[in-house]
């Protein structure tokens, strides 16, 4: 969703730079990777594996975080008019309890993913995600 479906909905705003993008998509590019092959040649799961628990409780955690992640895109992509410019705080849905709501719902998609995978390489995924994301929605808050 951030890598690809997100940037084709925010409206004309600042230019990303363009090494800022090529880092973005290498990084996007090689998680995929390793989730994907951790996935498809290394995780072991016993055959009920989509009923036990953990995995059920991830997914759910999944589904939520997303859910908030891209509610909370939506509300910060229509705060300004077109032409408008200047800060404003956000308000609504996950907004009202924390700053960084957008940052929250992806922080809880990775650790629901991580959760329902149980896997090094997806909870080494959500621990940076959420000391990456986790240091913006600081800065956002300030």
């Amino acid at each position: 969703y951030r890598a690809l479906i997100f940037p084709l909905l925010i409206r004309a705003g600042k230019p990303t730079p363009f090494f800022t993008f090529v880092l973005a998509f290498l990084f996007c590019a090689y998680n995929g990777y390793l989730q994907g092959r951790s996935l498809s040649n290394y995780a072991k799961y016993p055959s009920g594996w989509l009923r036990d628990p953990c995995f059920i409780t991830g997914f759910i955690g999944w589904m939520i975080g997303m859910a908030i992640n891209i509610h909370s895109d939506h509300i910060l992509r229509n705060l300004r008019k077109p032409g408008e410019t200047g800060y404003k705080i956000p308000r609504g849905g996950m907004f009202e309890y924390v700053s960084g709501a957008n940052f929250f719902g992806e922080i809880l998609e990775w650790f629901g993913f991580a959760f329902a995978c149980c896997t090094i390489e997806s909870l080494s995924f959500a621990l940076c995600t959420l000391f990456i994301l986790g240091s913006r929605a600081k800065q956002h808050h300030q």
